[in-house]
């Protein structure tokens, strides 16, 4: 049976989705587990890992921006104050100096940068 669709198959994407399907018909006759989690789909090939990554990157840094100048702004919320905090982590910077609204300017912007870049 496998012949008959092997001869029909037309590209290689193809062979090789005909030939994972008898593995996987193959191991769940034997009870063998397989974890089709490493599998590439078309849909997430479509994008490299590098550019996902770096969008990520992007998304994560405009979100800190924005929770950044809602504190300068003003917005002394719980979630925020945890963001901003973790935000000047391993600094000597605290929320309660004076020029914190430089310091939160500064970091700001230094992340646009990065953007940017």
């Amino acid at each position: 049976m496998l012949v008959t669709y092997l001869e029909a198959s037309r590209d290689l994407c193809e062979t090789e989705s005909i030939l994972f399907g008898a593995v996987l018909a193959v191991c769940r006759i034997i009870g063998v587990k397989v974890s089709t989690a490493g599998r590439a789909t078309d849909h997430s090939s479509a994008i490299p890992a590098w550019r996902r990554r770096i969008e990520e990157r992007i998304a994560k840094a405009r979100a800190l921006i924005g929770r950044l100048i809602c504190f300068r702004s003003g917005n002394n919320r719980p979630r925020i104050v945890r963001t901003v905090r973790m935000a000047f982590a391993g600094t000597n910077v605290s929320l309660s100096q004076p020029d914190i609204t430089q310091k939160l300017t500064e970091r700001i912007d230094d992340l646009k940068q990065r953007i940017r870049e």
